[in-house]
């Protein structure tokens, strides 16, 4: 469709979803969101090992259509779907960020577990500005960045660059180029086994939440089933003979 607002495509593996409404910079209209829920459903359905989303124009994301907002009451429930669902899935998720990024779409590159973003773009979380708050997206934001440090960008709505960014853990990484690195970060993903990559995922999210008993009891279970699964066998047999391991491309749900 010519006048679709986000653009997937899968291959090799990988399923890459495409932000392409630069009239707006990419803002986060009904539209958009509903497109975006619709590719993430597509790239559930490749099974892909790993989900880039990536945007068209000169801004990654304007944060929410205002213009949009305005005419009609407030409904954050696809914005919140959207991000849970790049939080939530099991597949690798990497924002590749090559322009501004404001408000809501400081929300949506932090539900991505990787967020690569050139060196020459800034950021600002402008809501205080325009009489709002940026509630929603300090759910991904604050379970990436200690509050202390991301607290004058939250209440003054002032610009913050990207060494700024990567400073306080909101990005991890910051290129010259982001293409290349996105392609670097999509290769180490496809050497991992897809189910020991879906499991890592979960526990970089889910450890942190528990306490220290519980932590050892949950990992030492999940730590033995793991080696005692046909990918360990196939890695550990391939690290032996030394040769490549050839993964079992089985579902990573």
């Amino acid at each position: 469709m010519s006048d679709a607002l986000v653009h997937h495509r899968h291959a090799d593996g990988v399923s890459t979803i495409t932000l392409d409404s630069p009239h707006n910079r990419n803002a986060l209209s009904a539209q958009l969101l509903a497109e975006l829920n619709t590719a993430i459903d597509a790239a559930e359905a490749a099974d892909a090992r790993a989900i880039v989303v990536r945007h068209e124009g000169p801004a990654f994301c304007a944060g929410a259509d205002l213009k949009e907002r305005r005419s009609g009451p407030p409904d954050s429930g696809p914005m919140v779907r959207v991000l849970e669902r790049l939080m939530d899935t099991p597949r690798p998720t990497i924002a590749a960020v090559n322009g501004a990024v404001r408000a809501g779409g400081i929300g949506l590159m932090a539900s991505c577990d990787l967020i690569v973003v050139s060196n020459a773009i800034d950021f600002a979380l402008t809501e205080v500005r325009i009489g709002v708050a940026p509630a929603i997206i300090s759910v991904p934001i604050l379970r990436r960045v200690p509050a202390g440090k991301i607290t004058a960008a939250m209440l003054t709505g002032e610009r913050f660059s990207a060494a700024d960014a990567l400073a306080m853990g909101l990005v991890t990484h910051v290129s010259d180029d982001v293409a290349e690195t996105v392609d670097r970060l999509i290769e180490g993903i496809l050497a991992g086994a897809p189910r020991a990559v879906a499991a890592t995922k979960r526990m970089l999210h889910h450890v942190p939440t528990l306490d220290r008993d519980a932590g050892f009891t949950e990992m030492r279970e999940l730590s033995e089933a793991i080696f005692g699964g046909p990918d360990a066998a196939e890695g550990m047999a391939a690290f032996v003979e030394k040769r490549l391991p050839s993964w079992n491309p089985a579902s990573q749900r």
